[in-house]
């Protein structure tokens, strides 16, 4: 389930083919103003996986039927 997206593409309206990565979103406690998320103790907890060259549709899709709580990071084609 996304709870978070971090959008990094400098070509915001480009969405046909995009770099996506996704972290559990417990990994953003140690940013300064972040909310906290609880680190899972069950087999949900996803540390970092990522998917290249698909469309921002795909990479929501992705992101949202994965068990526990991810922030999805976008990128530009080629610059995650």
């Amino acid at each position: 389930m996304i709870v978070n997206i971090v959008d990094h593409r400098k070509n915001k309206y480009r969405w046909l083919k995009i770099d996506a990565v996704i972290e559990d979103t417990s990994h953003d406690n140690a940013i300064e103003n972040s909310d906290f998320s609880e680190v899972s103790a069950s087999k949900a907890y996803i540390q970092c996986e990522d998917k290249t060259d698909i469309s921002l549709h795909e990479a929501i899709c992705w992101a949202e039927n994965l068990p526990g709580r991810v922030t999805l990071f976008l990128y530009d084609l080629g610059k995650s």
